[in-house]
């Protein structure tokens, strides 16, 4: 089965809009993990407008499940996960100013740095996963650089599938074929949600691995977070 990592920035979100600590971030991921997520995802941002550094270093105790700090390895971010040592570190390259991720790494270009990065989370026993469009160069580079797993980037994948369009998966089932001989954990995220979960896992060899964030919580409004993560897990099966 694979494993479902719930992203809870927007949580976050919600808290910082008011201040004060409702809702409560810590608590939220309990009851997530203790409704069957096998998995807690934070992307704290150097500007904390969702997710803080605090709130990373707080949940580290509280997650018994797999804990996925994903960000940009800057200074202060490598700094951070070197201290709470998640389960597993997804390093993703957006600007400072994103709104959110909107792209994956060029493993080529950047194999020099990235290398370093890896090999220094990969000294200190946390995992690493590397966020990576459908491109098989990419996947040839992640493995170069020493990436654990890539995290395929699914927002064209979802965007075309809700058009009708599930020839869009096809870069994704070659990405993952890739991963597997190279013997590279696939993972994936971004726009993810119950109307398409179901078909891209069934089309995804050795998917170890979903984080799901703005669609969950969106579908909890209506639906109660405790049903929604059950849906979730009864599509991945």
């Amino acid at each position: 089965m694979t494993k479902l990592s719930v992203n809870i920035n927007k949580i976050a979100t919600l808290r910082n809009s008011r201040g004060g600590n409702t809702p409560n971030v810590v608590q939220f991921a309990k009851d997530v993990q203790r409704f069957g997520a096998q998995g807690v995802t934070v992307h704290p941002r150097p500007d904390e407008r969702h997710i803080r550094y605090q709130d990373t270093r707080d949940l580290k105790s509280e997650v018994y499940t797999e804990f996925n700090v994903e960000g940009n390895p800057v200074k202060s971010f490598m700094d951070l996960v070197l201290e709470v040592k998640p389960t597993q570190v997804t390093l993703v390259p957006d600007a400072v100013d994103a709104l959110t991720s909107n792209a994956g790494w060029d493993t080529i270009k950047n194999k020099a740095f990235l290398t370093e990065v890896i090999t220094e989370f990969k000294s200190h026993g946390i995992r690493t996963s590397i966020f990576v469009d459908p491109v098989l160069e990419m996947i040839e580079g992640a493995k170069i650089i020493g990436a654990d797993r890539v995290e395929l980037y699914t927002e064209s994948f979802a965007h075309q599938y809700s058009l009708g369009n599930e020839k869009a998966i096809k870069p994704f089932t070659k990405a993952a074929e890739l991963s597997n001989e190279l013997g590279i954990g696939v993972n994936a995220g971004h726009d993810l949600s119950l109307d398409n979960i179901k078909f891209f896992k069934e089309n995804i060899p050795g998917l170890l691995e979903v984080s799901i964030g703005h669609a969950l919580i969106s579908e909890s409004l209506y639906l109660g977070i405790e049903n929604v993560v059950q849906m979730y897990l009864q599509r991945l099966k």
